[in-house]
């Protein structure tokens, strides 16, 4: 397999991962678990989150923006990746 269709398999997986853990959340909350427990585990499933993001923002900064400013001008590219890292972190 390329580099391409590996780090998507990796995304998908992390992605089922955290699809079983926000389950899991939802069981706890219908079990009426402890408040601590939940909260922590919605702590994990957003670090989780946030690491799928990280990559994917990464490989968006190698790839999608190498293929952009070939076809674009620099200033276009550099305010859509600014744009787009602004509305990842709110």
């Amino acid at each position: 397999m390329n580099k391409e269709v590996d780090d998507k398999v990796a995304i998908m997986n992390r992605l089922k991962r955290i699809e079983g853990q926000v389950k899991g959340i939802q069981k706890m909350v219908e079990e009426g678990k402890c408040c601590n427990d939940i909260l922590i585990q919605i702590a994990a499933a957003r670090a989780a989150l946030n690491k799928v993001g990280g990559i994917i923002l990464e490989d968006y900064m190698k790839d999608c923006i190498k293929i952009s400013l070939i076809e674009e001008t620099d200033e276009k590219v550099l305010d859509e990746l600014v744009d787009t890292i602004i509305k990842y972190t709110k």
